[in-house]
């Protein structure tokens, strides 16, 4: 499954437990593919530098340019597709969708209440983390099923 995720998502499974960190377990896996572009990896190493991330960083013991170039070797890069201003409210937002479009990703991953809002883009569903592991979940069980299914016959 192709995968854009916005960069809160990724802030999320970088820093923290919880969800987002299993978007990005996910990918190491290869259980999904990330794509992203040099505005998201941009976005992503101006995010990490703002102050209220600094003492989180400092317990990790990393660096913003550590987490952006760890990111950065797990996802795939693509140049984000031209679009139209969609998200009015955050134009920064665009961002992630030009880079879903070029990347023909199959989803969208956010917690961003503006992108949430749209639903889909271009035939792009967006949800958030706990709504893409569910869907990973539901995937790999149904797999499972029809890998048994065949063993039987």
């Amino acid at each position: 499954m192709h995968v854009v995720a916005d960069t809160n998502t990724v802030i999320s499974g970088l820093l923290w437990h919880g969800t987002p960190r299993q978007v990005l377990d996910a990918a190491r896996t290869g259980t999904i593919a990330l794509s992203t572009s040099a505005p998201l990896l941009a976005e992503l190493a101006e995010v990490l530098q703002r102050p209220k991330f600094a003492q989180r960083l400092a317990r990790a013991n990393v660096t913003p340019h550590i987490l952006v170039f760890g990111y950065a070797a797990l996802a795939r890069l693509v140049v984000p597709a031209p679009i139209g201003p969609v998200v009015e409210a955050d134009p920064d937002d665009d961002a992630v969708l030009a880079c879903a479009v070029a990347a023909r990703a199959e989803v969208i991953v956010s917690g961003d209440s503006d992108l949430l809002a749209l639903e889909s883009y271009e035939g792009i569903p967006i949800i958030t983390a706990a709504q893409l592991m569910a869907r990973i979940a539901a995937e790999l069980a149904n797999r499972a099923e029809q890998g048994t299914g065949a063993d039987a016959q």
